[in-house]
């Protein structure tokens, strides 16, 4: 394992002291998380992705949904938290895989609204013709009617929600995947390949730009949405 250190004013660097723990966590089911600031996380898992919703002061966000059809185990993942649909602001998508935006279309339905990256209007409509062939339940989704921004923006859009932290594009798994990072050091990143994986890229490549931008902000947690989560232990914070 690798753990992550830093200089005072420097990027974090990996190093051999295997300080990064790696939490396990069962294949369905709901977890909630305590950080520092105001902000709450709820894990909810009800098919194959880890999706989460962050409560926020003024509004619920809810990041990544789970294939379309799978709208039943949603229900049942939010009710032991007492939340109902009506209570979610907005929802995120990470990227426009099918496996982590099934759902929007339907929540958008119930009241839900779309928050869309800028650099992601291009690939709202990337699963649509994957859900037709295998004939699930979804309609494409009316990004007309989406809150529509760009990174440079979302620091001031979160905070309208309570919720303090940033949006940043992080293309290296797709042009349109975005990572969510929270001033508690909590890290949404999707479908990010894990930070391991930067010992097998050779010198400068789009998977270590997209690290090298997430770890300047100090994560102390990153959350994906298929495999378990990693704590970073930064040495000099």
């Amino acid at each position: 394992m690798r753990c992550l250190t830093a200089q005072a004013g420097s990027v974090p660097s990996l190093c051999p002291s295997g300080n990064t723990r790696s939490r396990g966590q069962p294949p369905h089911g709901t977890q909630t998380y305590r950080r520092r600031g105001r902000e709450r996380t709820i894990r909810l898992r009800y098919g194959n992705t880890n999706t989460y919703l962050i409560r926020g002061n003024r509004g619920n966000l809810l990041v990544d949904t789970d294939y379309a059809g799978t709208l039943p185990g949603f229900y049942k993942a939010i009710k032991p938290h007492g939340i109902r649909v009506r209570d979610i602001a907005y929802v995120l998508a990470t990227h426009y895989h099918p496996d982590h935006m099934g759902l929007i279309p339907e929540l958008m339905h119930q009241g839900v609204k779309l928050l869309l990256m800028e650099t992601q209007r291009d690939s709202v409509h990337f699963s649509d013709p994957i859900f037709a062939r295998d004939r699930l339940p979804f309609a494409p989704i009316d990004e007309t009617a989406a809150a529509v921004i760009r990174c440079a923006d979302s620091r001031g859009f979160l905070e309208s929600l309570g919720i303090k932290g940033e949006i940043l594009s992080t293309p290296s798994h797709s042009p349109d995947s975005v990572s969510l990072l929270l001033d508690c050091g909590d890290c949404f990143v999707g479908d990010l390949e894990p930070i391991e994986y930067l010992d097998a890229c050779p010198g400068t490549c789009p998977l270590r730009d997209d690290w090298e931008r997430i770890l300047r902000r100090r994560p102390k947690r990153i959350l994906y949405a298929h495999v378990n989560e990693r704590v970073l232990e930064n040495e000099g914070q």
